[in-house]
């Protein structure tokens, strides 16, 4: 029993309780302290999931910061700066060319001109970088192109652009039916002269000429007989014929030059007109002299010389005997006998004559195929465009 008393009082010196409501008391106290610890431990746990945790705290305020904050303009690797394409256009002796159009273009340039100032420059501004083409033209120049690349923000300076003189060359381009183009080949050769002066209307510079028509031969006919320049040939010609007394039936004086003058023109004008105008037209056949140009000396000096008894053919293009020149020579003879002085007419001078003149076409020919084309004005290019 004594053991039953100490333990029926507790630790704090309260009076003893029966065994069964002091086991009840201690275990409210266990279930408030418990009820406590846990109200506690909801409270914290509440909290904590109420808020983010703190390293997802801060992570989610900066990219807030960054999306609220950060500027809207665009990365600066991405921007492209435009740049200056200058640069000056002389001519081939060093002068400043003024007033030549200077067009830039490229696959990101938009096609701009300008026109070279006073002191021959230029100048584009606000070029996009990349590839660049330039193309440089003026009245009397060759064109002349130039290609570059420009950085971004780059000033580039062009080397100068030299501009070189065009030549001057007349050139043949026509169209139309045959006729049309027979007489603007005729219009061309009307203007070549030797020296600028002396006519040389019967030489073709064309590879292939087209052929001509009647009023084309007559025109050229026309013209070498009324050329000013052939009048005065005829006008030397008898003025050495007077002071030798050549032909002595026609006298001296002022009667005598004027008989000659007259014989003399009169085998010009009979030569020319039955030997390159009737018979060519009624023969089909081409007067003119075809310029070769090529080949090895020895055949152009073959054909040279073949110019008084060869002749092309209007039709077939081909080389055929030169009827209308042979028989011309002779023809324009005949006829010369009978203004001659009756003391000069014979039959070994009228043949002589004729024979002459069918020298005087060969070597005409050789003159021409190796002299004359270099002291020729206007003389076409050496590979004409085709006709049709």
């Amino acid at each position: 029993m004594a053991i039953g008393v100490r333990s029926a009082k507790d630790s704090s010196g309260e009076a003893s309780i029966p065994g069964t409501a002091r086991r009840l008391v201690s275990r409210a106290r266990v279930s408030v302290w418990l009820s406590l610890l846990a109200l506690a431990s909801g409270s914290l746990t509440s909290v904590a999931q109420s808020q983010p945790p703190a390293t997802k705290r801060v992570e989610a305020g900066q990219f807030g910061a960054q999306s609220k904050t950060a500027p809207s303009t665009p990365q600066s690797s991405n921007v492209q700066l435009a740049g200056n394409v200058s640069g000056t256009v002389i001519d081939k002796e060093g002068a400043l060319a003024v007033g030549a159009k200077v067009q830039i273009s490229g696959d990101k340039v938009p096609t701009q001109e300008v026109v070279s100032g006073d002191n021959g420059e230029f100048s584009f501004s606000n070029v996009p970088p990349g590839a660049f083409h330039l193309t440089v033209s003026a009245p009397g120049f060759n064109t002349q192109e130039f290609s570059g690349d420009l950085a971004p923000g780059q000033a580039y300076v062009v080397p100068p652009i030299v501009l070189p003189v065009a030549e001057a060359v007349t050139e043949v381009r026509v169209g139309g039916d045959a006729a049309e183009v027979a007489e603007v080949e005729v219009k061309q050769e009307l203007q070549q002269r030797v020296f600028g002066i002396i006519p040389n209307f019967y030489v073709t510079y064309t590879t292939d000429p087209p052929p001509l028509f009647a009023k084309q031969k007559f025109q050229l006919a026309w013209r070498s007989v009324i050329d000013p320049v052939t009048l005065a040939g005829v006008g030397f010609l008898a003025g050495v014929e007077q002071a030798g007394d050549q032909f002595g039936g026609y006298g001296q004086g002022a009667a005598g030059y004027g008989r000659r003058f007259g014989a003399a023109y009169g085998d010009v004008v009979f030569g020319t007109f039955i030997g390159s105008a009737i018979l060519p037209t009624v023969l089909k056949q081409d007067p003119r002299y075809f310029y070769q140009g090529t080949g090895t000396k020895k055949s152009r000096l073959l054909h040279a010389i073949e110019n008084s008894v060869v002749a092309r053919n209007d039709v077939s293009k081909k080389w055929e005997p030169n009827y209308s020149g042979i028989i011309g020579s002779f023809a324009a003879g005949a006829i010369s006998y009978t203004y001659y002085p009756v003391s000069d007419r014979n039959t070994g001078l009228y043949v002589e004559n004729s024979l002459i003149r069918l020298g005087e076409s060969s070597v005409a020919g050789i003159i021409q195929e190796f002299v004359l084309r270099k002291f020729t004005s206007h003389v076409p290019p050496a590979d004409p465009p085709a006709h049709p």
